[in-house]
């Protein structure tokens, strides 16, 4: 008897400590070890200050906000991008807003599919700085079309860019960390590069290559344990991404990229990236809920998973066949498009 009285007290800790947990997880919008990281870890103006942090995609959405708080962090910038004149848009921001001067940010144009370029690019990084801290590799672009309408050279658009482009900039700037034995390597891969969803196959299977390579990669780097790989998976976030995006056709642009207030903040979506950065979190999952629970569901029970998925994929397409942004109203019925 009186051991079963000492045990109450801990049981009582125990069913405490699991309420608090629910509680914080259910209002939570980031798993729980970069929850960790951003309450408790090292801050990123302590751990990124003076780093110098390649950023791909960086003229608008996730990158351009990347740009922005690494900038704010005193972190040493080289921008790259198709379009130079957005680079310098977001360099004279950067100048603006933080102590960083001219030569603390190099604008490097950069076209991922052109691959022959990429060491030419990662020499002139070298030539300014010097060193190569961090990699971010964020650029890419989406899809919004159903597989049976897509041209089979949507799916190559996708893979050549989001896949073979990210891995030709990794094999140019990893020598380069493994020779100084440190540096950090991120990916912003997506919520779809961990589960499948409709409308983004091609784009989705892209992410998932991503995870595959950069998982593996992670294992091939054992002897080199000041590198870090860390891929970046958010769900829905307010960005230029669903206006890029691929349709069924190459040549044919998004109609309407539809209401983006639903969407986390791009700001916030980036402070938890800074947090992880300067934490060396090795993956990342980022979303408001319910897709915060639909990576911990997909992770842990994959059958359950799978019946989410159908409910939400189904609802998914209504919204994009209702003209409405994909991820949008998934708990309203949509309205039918007008004319």
């Amino acid at each position: 008897m009186m051991e079963v009285c000492g045990c109450c007290p801990l049981l009582l800790a125990a069913g405490v400590c699991a309420l608090l947990l629910l509680l914080v997880f259910i209002v939570s919008d980031r798993d729980f070890t970069l929850l960790w990281a951003e309450k408790w870890g090292t801050k990123p103006e302590v751990a990124l200050r003076g780093k110098v942090v390649w950023i791909t995609g960086a003229s608008s959405g996730i990158g351009e906000e990347l740009a922005y708080q690494l900038a704010a962090a005193r972190a040493r910038l080289v921008l790259s991008a198709r379009r130079e004149a957005e680079l310098e848009r977001v360099k004279q921001n950067c100048l603006e807003r933080t102590s960083l001067e001219e030569k603390d940010i190099l604008v490097l144009p950069l076209d991922l599919l052109d691959r022959a370029s990429h060491q030419e690019k990662t020499n002139a990084i070298l030539h300014h700085f010097g060193n190569i801290d961090m990699l971010i590799n964020n650029g890419g672009r989406s899809q919004r079309s159903l597989c049976v309408d897509t041209d089979v050279e949507v799916y190559q658009g996708l893979m050549e860019l989001n896949f073979i482009g990210t891995v030709s900039i990794t094999r140019q700037v990893l020598p380069h960390m493994i020779r100084h034995g440190n540096g950090i390597i991120a990916t912003v891969s997506s919520i779809v590069g961990l589960a499948g969803a409709p409308l983004s196959t091609g784009y989705s299977a892209s992410k998932h290559a991503l995870q595959g390579f950069f998982n593996s990669l992670r294992t091939e780097l054992t002897d080199s344990p000041g590198i870090t790989i860390s891929t970046i998976l958010p769900g829905p976030v307010v960005s230029q991404i669903v206006q890029n995006a691929f349709t069924e056709h190459t040549d044919k642009p998004v109609s309407s990229a539809g209401d983006q207030t639903h969407k986390m903040s791009t700001e916030r979506c980036v402070h938890l990236i800074m947090a992880g950065l300067a934490n060396r979190v090795k993956e990342m999952w980022i979303g408001q809920q319910p897709f915060l629970l639909f990576f911990y569901v997909w992770q842990y029970t994959p059958t359950l998973a799978w019946f989410m998925t159908s409910l939400l994929g189904r609802k998914r397409v209504q919204n994009f066949k209702a003209g409405l942004d994909a991820d949008s109203a998934y708990f309203t019925k949509p309205k039918a498009k007008t004319t």
